[in-house]
């Protein structure tokens, strides 16, 4: 299994929206509406790198009001 987080930009006025549809897609874990430099933080999983691209972050990617996301694979999980 292979995890990331992605950290999400939206609109203005859209982070709450969006993270509660990015919630509901297949391969996401966990999504959070946050302050800061983005403002949307999720955490993403799938069995393979080339799958995660392929399907989870691309879906992730389509959600409406989405401007700029960051995928970060996880390098280890932690203990």
């Amino acid at each position: 299994m292979v995890e990331a987080f992605m950290l999400i930009q939206t609109e203005v006025g859209r982070a709450e929206v969006v993270a509660k549809q990015v919630a509901a897609l297949p391969g996401v874990l966990s999504s959070e509406y946050v302050t800061g430099p983005y403002d949307v933080v999720v955490r993403v999983t799938s069995e393979t790198l080339a799958d995660l691209q392929a399907t989870v972050v691309t879906s992730v990617q389509a959600v409406e009001g989405i401007t700029r996301t960051l995928t970060c694979p996880i390098a280890s999980a932690s203990a």
